[in-house]
């Protein structure tokens, strides 16, 4: 019901809540685009902004290897879908019982793969990026995750390990001293605050994209 009133009214509607079913179904009964601006599963308007800023500094990011490092969470999941979408490799390296869920390393396993290290994923990386160790809706777990997190913070010796021009990357806030050191944002080759500002620009160049779209069907 609210899908239908809320629709008839806007353009476009753009959802951030914790189940990924809330989404489809809001958006199975939408007449509009639905933006997903965060699930428990995906966070895709993220990756939008990440291959952006990776394009800007470095060009295509097709045929490189990317390392996430942390906990297998949305953002992990949509780096999956990303390395499918944009032709890229990607290393996961997670502590044990914190892995993405099953279904997308199946899925996606020709370009996606567990390693057993925060430094084996960091090894010839083009781009490491992280996540905090405890998301919203976590908050309870923090010491829990804390002590099993305690060996995959992104650190300049991780970056030590990767190609000299690799990149960082953080979605932000980040919690400095936990899952990165207290100086990873001002490394030398981290472009978080371009990733954080191309949010804005993503998401303006998608929201273009689908009233075009829109007004096509019309």
């Amino acid at each position: 019901d609210s899908a239908r009133v809320i629709s008839s009214m806007l353009d476009i509607v753009m959802i951030r809540t914790f189940g990924h079913d809330i989404v489809e179904r809001f958006a199975s009964y939408s007449t509009v685009p639905v933006i997903n601006a965060l699930t428990d599963d995906h966070h895709p308007c993220q990756l939008l902004a990440d291959m952006q800023t990776f394009t800007e500094h470095r060009g295509s990011i097709q045929g490189k290897t990317v390392a996430w490092i942390g906990d297998g969470n949305n953002m992990c999941n949509s780096y999956i879908e990303a390395a499918h979408m944009w032709g890229f490799k990607l290393k996961i390296a997670t502590p044990k019982g914190y892995e993405p869920q099953q279904k997308f390393l199946t899925e996606f396993a020709h370009c996606a793969e567990l390693v057993g290290s925060a430094e084996d994923a960091a090894v010839n990386a083009d781009l490491i990026v992280t996540d905090v160790w405890a998301s919203m809706g976590q908050e309870e777990e923090q010491k829990i995750r804390e002590k099993a997190f305690a060996d995959y913070q992104v650190n300049e010796r991780l970056m030590d390990l990767a190609h000299p021009d690799c990149l960082f990357m953080h979605c932000l806030p980040a919690h400095r001293g936990e899952e990165i050191s207290e100086n990873m944002l001002d490394h030398k080759n981290a472009v978080v605050w371009d990733e954080a500002e191309n949010r804005l620009h993503a998401q303006k160049a998608l929201v273009e994209f689908l009233i075009n779209e829109n007004l096509k069907k019309d």
